[in-house]
């Protein structure tokens, strides 16, 4: 019954994505792209400011999601790094791939935490907010690292990303605990209503739905790693430390997100192999529509 309501929740977003691949040949490639530019640039930061910025936020909070997020990402940093033998030979290639294993996915976060509770939200938009920088530093550096990329090109890469600008603001003000007037608020949740459904329909739009077929042992464990050995990991010190419940959910669900879906847009400027990272993201949110629904119920089941 419980798992039966999961998939109901998960059901429109899930038919978002299918939507978007039935309508993907009504809009050009680059109309498509532009979707993702304008989701990028205006949607979603609004989505993550009016997220964090919507009630007061303890100091403490940040306390103790920061470092359990970035926990988190080192730890996928680390198991992909396991795959490097069985990956492509050139380390650019590879970097574009292993990226997969630590970014995730904002869209489907924020699609999955009203399933477990709507007030969750707040605690998602945090760890989203503290997790984006980090994230970005770390694929922008391994991607460097094969790329030609300056140490200050590769700083202002990273100070000037949408995501990080609006969750860095809209932490500040929940920290302040200035309530900003309503009028002046409303755009930014006008824009942040739109980010969602926009971001699932382009999913559909652009992802190879074939990509299951070339699910080798490379891809495959990428995959594990991701979906199933992080959340795993996050689930057992969750019962082992015994965080506040709401905590927990938020750390397991967050460990157990598909990656990001604009993962190959950062490889492809750097000049990594674009068609690996894609089929990578299509296997990563195919397999989620699988996984991800477990987890949520492992978790309703566990705290």
């Amino acid at each position: 019954m419980v798992f039966a309501t999961i998939l109901l929740g998960l059901t429109p977003s899930f038919l978002m994505v299918g939507i978007g691949g039935l309508v993907r040949r009504r809009l050009s490639a680059e109309a498509w792209q532009g979707l993702d530019r304008l989701n990028f640039e205006v949607l979603f930061p609004a989505l993550l400011f009016f997220a964090a910025c919507g009630r007061p936020i303890d100091p403490i909070e940040i306390l103790r999601i920061g470092p359990a997020v970035w926990a988190i990402m080192a730890l996928a940093l680390a198991l992909g790094f396991l795959a490097r033998r069985a990956g492509p030979e050139r380390f650019l290639d590879f970097a574009g791939a292993w990226q997969t294993s630590w970014r995730f996915n904002t869209a489907i976060a924020f699609v999955a935490v009203p399933t477990l509770d709507p007030a969750l939200s707040g605690q998602m938009a945090i760890a989203i907010g503290m997790a984006v920088p980090v994230a970005n530093v770390l694929a922008v550096t391994a991607l460097s690292r094969g790329g030609s990329l300056s140490f200050v090109a590769t700083l202002i890469k990273v100070a000037t990303n949408p995501f990080l600008i609006a969750s860095i603001a809209g932490v500040l003000v929940g920290l302040s605990g200035y309530k900003i007037p309503a009028p002046l608020l409303a755009p930014a949740e006008m824009l942040a209503k739109a980010a969602i459904p926009i971001a699932l329909l382009s999913i559909g739009a652009t992802m190879n739905w074939r990509a299951l077929a070339r699910l080798d042992l490379f891809h495959g464990y990428l995959c594990l790693t991701r979906l199933v050995l992080v959340p795993a990991t996050a689930f057992l010190l969750c019962l082992f430390l015994a965080p506040p419940a709401g905590l927990a959910a938020v750390f397991i669900l967050f460990a157990a997100l598909p990656t990001a879906s604009a993962a190959h847009v950062l490889a492809s400027a750097f000049g990594a192999d674009r068609s690996l990272v894609a089929t990578l993201i299509a296997q990563s949110t195919l397999l989620s529509a699988l996984t991800l629904p477990l987890w949520i119920l492992a978790i309703k089941l566990a705290f």
